[in-house]
């Protein structure tokens, strides 16, 4: 069995990630929220995958064991906070809303020097109100359990362009669309479209970070078009594809 890297402080850094690097998984007993300000990051859990492009951090609660995947070149910005310092009152992962406020207070509190000084102890202060003002954002992707949901999603995942019913898909995996989509609903909190449609915005971010066309991006994850592709993306982020872009690349 792989150890799990055990590290009891989470630390308050930035620092640079090369796309496609890895940190493998760990854990830590402190709390932390983990940011890119360039690029996209994936987080990974035992329970599921959490997406976060430059306008979402993610929040890790303490003894969360996860590991961080970079999509382009990444600015990871990294904030510990001791378990007893939870301003959520969240036990599980979670995608957070960044307005330009909480943005610039990230990027500022994770930049040397990291001192203990009354200016610094007021940044925190102003961080942790933003942070509880954050909306929560619906990108995680949950990982299945049982084998023919695993089947099915793992085919999903090899191509998020596959527009077959769960019908059709059922008869792949042995199951009847029925049962999937008690399965959907029982494991994973979520409908059928729903969960592709999880996957499909997924997928596009990370494409959109490696730099993929717009156009392509849409026919690689399945949209009938591009216009198609940047009314959901719109819908599920507040601006286009290309407005992701400009701050993504900030």
């Amino acid at each position: 069995m792989t150890q799990i890297r055990h590290e009891p402080v989470a630390p308050t850094r930035v620092q640079s990630m090369a796309t496609g690097s890895e940190i493998d998984a760990h854990r830590h007993d402190d709390h932390q929220i983990v940011y890119a300000g360039r690029g996209v990051l994936t987080v990974t859990t035992g329970t599921g995958t959490w997406v976060a492009p430059a306008t979402r951090a993610i929040w890790v609660p303490g003894g969360t064991v996860h590991a961080h995947q970079a999509h382009g070149e990444v600015e990871l910005h990294l904030v510990g906070l001791p378990v007893g310092d939870n301003p959520l009152g969240l036990d599980e992962p979670t995608v957070l809303s960044v307005g330009p406020l909480l943005r610039e207070l990230l990027l500022a509190y994770t930049r040397p020097p990291l001192d203990d000084g009354p200016e610094r102890s007021r940044l925190r202060a102003v961080l942790l109100d933003q942070l509880r003002a954050s909306p929560q954002q619906p990108l995680h992707l949950p990982t299945p359990v049982s084998p023919r949901l695993r089947a099915l999603c793992g085919l999903l995942r090899a191509d998020p362009a596959d527009d077959r019913t769960l019908a059709v898909l059922g008869r792949v995996v042995g199951a009847s669309d029925r049962t999937l989509s008690r399965l959907f609903r029982d494991e994973l909190g979520m409908t059928f479209p729903q969960w592709r449609t999880q996957l499909r915005l997924h997928h596009a971010l990370v494409l959109l970070a490696e730099g993929t066309p717009v156009t392509t991006v849409a026919h690689r994850c399945g949209w009938s078009s591009a216009s198609a592709f940047i009314d959901v993306f719109r819908r599920a982020f507040g601006h286009t594809p290309g407005g992701y872009r400009r701050r993504g690349a900030g």
